[in-house]
């Protein structure tokens, strides 16, 4: 692109370059330049003079905390990721951070070659299950049920009422996954749904037993319930003290598995 094609300007090639050093960004010198800093294509022409005249902009951060120069004076002196991350600021930072720092590198293409991997830690992590994410591992629970019987379980593509597709001896079944932490005279779980509703405040209604085949329960106590769907059908909650005959299992083991800290 030629100077004339450019356009006429309402600036200097060296109020450019003053504007250029003095800002952290291209809106930054849109702005220094008294140019509208939303306009893409001032921008564009903005960056051509720029280029024409080979002035560096590595310094700018836009919204990074770091700028182009940094993070190649980073990448030079740096060993491993920490160092990288300490010399830029984002130590203890999110693994997001190091992605976009990595990105980032890649685009400038910067050799990370030389950065160790993080070490592979000796200690053993301290963790233990707690019964307030019931409901996050209801699903996968009831697979790994449902596949230790011999029967294949799979999630179904949404939109479905059921959670589960299950492969039995005679023929797949369509399974609803239910948790409950709720126990008052007993443990209480709710078997209905509310159909769509803005902040997902509907009454519940009872779920249709022709769209369901089972529903798997599993209270507090981690005992698992497989209960015929026909068997609750137009109810929206039970207690589960009534449905004994359905207790197929308890893994209430996995709660006292939990993995000691070094």
């Amino acid at each position: 692109m030629t100077e004339a094609s450019l356009g006429k300007r309402t600036w200097t090639d060296s109020q450019l370059t003053a504007a250029v050093a003095a800002s952290r960004s291209w809106r930054g010198v849109m702005r220094e330049l008294g140019l509208c800093a939303t306009s893409a294509g001032a921008i564009r022409i903005v960056k051509c003079h720029a280029a024409r005249l080979g002035l560096d902009a590595s310094h700018f951060t836009g919204q990074r905390r770091w700028s182009d120069a940094q993070l190649r004076r980073a990448v030079a002196g740096s060993y491993s990721w920490r160092e990288l991350l300490a010399e830029l600021g984002l130590e203890g930072r999110s693994a997001d951070e190091r992605t976009r720092v990595k990105a980032h590198a890649m685009r400038l293409g910067l050799d990370l070659s030389r950065l160790q991997a993080p070490a592979a830690s000796d200690v053993t992590p301290g963790l233990k299950p707690g019964i307030k994410r019931l409901r996050d591992a209801g699903a996968a629970i009831a697979a790994t049920w449902f596949l230790l019987c011999g029967c294949n379980a799979s999630i179904p593509m949404e939109p479905t009422i059921y959670d589960l597709l299950v492969s039995m001896p005679d023929g797949v079944k369509r399974v609803q996954v239910k948790t409950t932490t709720f126990n008052k005279n007993g443990w209480q779980v709710q078997v209905g749904r509310r159909p769509y509703s803005v902040g997902n405040r509907g009454l519940l209604v009872p779920y249709d037993p022709d769209e369901l085949d089972f529903f798997f329960i599993l209270d507090g106590d981690l005992t698992m319930y497989l209960i015929p769907s026909r068997v609750i059908a137009g109810r929206v909650g039970i207690i589960l003290s009534n449905y004994s005959r359905y207790i197929v299992g308890n893994v209430g083991f996995l709660m006292t598995c939990s993995v000691p800290a070094a």
